[in-house]
C-alpha cells in the first residue's frame, strides 16, 4: 500500500516526521523523541489518570531503564525507540456508533471484516486505531447479564478497585520491555464476567497500527469470575509501511475456581512491524484457559503464551501457529508453571518456514514440588519449504515433583516434492497441492477454531505462498 493510498484510508500523511509533542489539526496528538519522565507524565496528564497510575508509569520507566534486554532476543538492532512516536492519538474520538466515525475510518474497517463480523457473530467489539480505542460495541444480551466490556482506560476511572488488584501483577514488569509497556501502555480491553455467567458468542478487540514509526502498547485484562466462561478474540492488523512500527502489548487473564476462558489471537502485522507481545493467565481451582495464537505478520516476534496453574486440577492447552518468511524471525512458544495437585498442561506448536525465515519455539514447562500427579505434554511440529529456511526448538523443562508426568515430542518435516509430485498428478495445481499439505499439517489446530477464524488463517497462509511462486 502506497503513502497516498495511507493517507486516504486514515486521514494522514504517513511520511510525516515530529518530535516531542505535536498536535495536527487540534486533533492528532502524538509524543515521540527520547522517553523521558516528562512524555511520561504528559500521557498520563491527558488521560486524566489517578495519582496511583501515574507513579505506576513512572515506577515502570526507571526499571525500563534499569534492566538488561533479554538474553535471548536477537534481531532488534534496527528498533531505535528515540524514532518512533510512543503514543499517537487518532484524529476521532470515542464511537458507539459505526455511523459515528470518520468515512475514511469506518471503510478501513469495513475492508477488514470488522464491521460483518460485529453484526453476524460477535457479543461484543472493541476497535482500537493507534494508541487509542475508538469504538465499544455491545450487544444488549451481554450487558443484561452485567458482563464489563470497554476499554482499559475506561475501566482505570469507572471501576479502579478491579484494575489495581489485577493489573500487571498477574505479568509484573519482569524484563525490560514488560516494563516499558508498563510506561507507556495505553487502550486495550477490560472484560469482566460475573460469577456463573456464560457468555455464548466471542467477544473481539481489533488493533491497528496506522503508520510507520509508531509504537502500540495496548493492555488487555482478561477476569473471568467463578464458574464463568468467555471467548476473546484478538485481532491485529497493520497496512503495509515503508518503515518499521513497534508492538510492545500485554495480555493479562485471570481465571477464578471453576471458569473457563479461550483466548484465540489472529495475528497478521505487515512484515515492517516488531512484534512483543507478554501474555499470562492465572488459573485457580478447577478453571481452564485455552490460548490459540496464530501469528502469521511481522518481521520479529516474540510471544509466549503462559499459564500459572495455581489452583488444585487447573488446566491450561496452547495451540501455537507462527509462520516465517524473508529473514523474518518467529520467536515463540508457551510456559506453563504446575503449583498445585493435579494440573494439567498441553502445548501444541505448529510452525511453517520458507525464503529463509526462521521459526524458534521456546518453551518452559515448569513442576514444582508439592504438585502432585500433574501432567504435561508438549508436541513441537515444524514444516519447512525450501532449503532456505531454518527451525529451531529449546523445550526447557523444570520439574521438582517425583509423581509428575511430562511428554515431549518435536519433528520437523520438509515439504516432499514426491508428495507434490503426486498430488500434481492427480490434477493438483500447484497452489491447491500445496494447500492440502498445510492444511492438514495444521489440522489438529485449526479444527479447534470457529470455522470463520479458521478460514481466515488458511487464506492468509495460502496469500504468502502465492506472493513467492510457492504456488502458482
Amino acid at each position: 500500500m502506497s503513502k497516498a493510498q495511507l493517507a486516504n484510508i486514515f486521514g494522514r500523511n504517513p511520511a510525516e516526521e515530529s518530535l516531542g509533542y505535536t498536535e495536527i489539526g487540534g486533533v492528532e496528538i502524538e509524543f515521540k523523541g527520547k522517553l523521558t519522565r516528562s512524555i511520561v507524565e504528559e500521557i498520563s496528564k491527558l488521560k486524566k489518570e489517578p495519582e496511583w497510575m501515574r507513579k505506576w508509569r513512572l515506577r515502570n520507566l526507571e526499571l525500563f531503564y534499569k534492566l538488561p534486554s533479554p538474553k535471548w532476543l536477537i534481531g532488534l538492532e534496527e528498533l531505535d525507540l528515540e524514532e518512533i512516536s510512543h503514543y499517537v492519538k487518532p484524529e476521532t474520538e470515542k464511537a458507539v456508533s459505526w455511523d459515528d466515525l470518520p468515512k475514511e475510518i469506518r471503510e478501513a474497517y469495513e475492508k477488514l471484516g470488522i464491521k460483518e463480523a460485529e453484526a453476524k457473530v460477535l457479543g461484543g467489539l472493541n476497535a482500537q486505531l493507534d494508541s487509542e480505542v475508538i469504538l465499544t460495541r455491545v450487544k444488549e444480551y451481554v450487558e443484561k447479564k452485567g458482563v464489563i466490556v470497554t476499554d482499559l482506560d475506561t475501566a482505570v476511572q469507572k471501576y479502579p478497585d478491579l484494575v489495581k488488584k489485577y493489573f500487571m501483577r498477574i505479568f509484573p514488569p519482569e524484563h525490560k520491555f514488560a516494563a516499558l509497556h508498563g510506561a507507556l501502555w495505553s487502550g486495550g480491553t477490560f472484560i469482566y464476567v460475573p460469577p456463573g455467567v456464560k457468555v455464548e458468542t466471542p467477544i473481539e478487540s481489533f488493533f491497528l497500527i496506522g503508520r510507520a514509526a509508531e509504537g502500540n502498547f495496548e493492555h488487555s485484562l482478561i477476569i473471568a469470575d467463578r464458574n464463568s466462561y468467555v471467548h476473546w478474540i484478538e485481532g491485529c492488523a497493520a497496512p503495509i509501511l515503508k518503515k518499521y512500527s513497534f508492538h510492545d502489548g500485554m495480555v493479562e487473564a485471570y481465571v477464578a475456581e471453576g471458569a473457563r476462558l479461550h483466548i484465540t489471537t489472529l495475528q497478521n502485522w505487515s512484515s515492517q512491524v516488531i512484534n512483543i507481545n507478554n501474555k499470562r493467565a492465572i488459573v485457580e481451582r478447577n478453571g481452564y484457559v485455552e490460548w490459540i495464537e496464530g501469528s502469521i505478520g511481522s518481521k520479529l516476534s516474540y510471544v509466549y503464551p503462559s499459564a500459572v496453574l495455581k489452583g488444585e486440577n487447573a488446566s491450561m492447552e496452547s495451540y501455537v501457529i507462527t509462520f516465517a518468511r524473508d529473514g523474518h524471525i518467529k520467536d515463540g512458544g508457551s510456559k506453563a508453571y504446575h503449583l498445585a495437585p493435579n494440573t494439567k498442561s498441553r502445548i501444541v506448536s505448529k510452525s511453517i518456514s520458507m525464503t529463509g525465515g526462521l521459526n524458534v519455539y521456546r518453551g518452559l514447562v515448569r513442576i514444582v514440588k508439592g504438585a502432585k500427579n500433574a501432567k504435561s505434554y508438549t508436541s513441537c511440529d515444524s514444516l519447512l519449504i525450501d532449503e532456505k529456511s531454518k527451525t529451531y526448538t529449546f523445550p526447557h523443562i523444570q520439574n521438582d515433583e517425583p509423581t509428575a508426568i511430562i511428554g515431549h515430542e518435536a519433528s520437523v518435516g520438509k515439504l516432499s516434492d514426491l508428495l507434490m509430485f503426486y498430488l500434481r498428478s492427480r490434477g493438483l495445481k500447484e497452489n491447491e497441492a500445496v494447500s492440502m499439505i498445510v492444511g492438514g499439517f495444521l489440522s489438529d489446530v485449526l479444527a479447534r477454531l470457529p470455522f470463520e477464524q479458521a478460514a481466515i488463517i488458511k487464506s492468509a497462509l495460502d496469500l504468502e505462498f502465492s506472493k513467492y511462486g510457492v504456488v502458482g
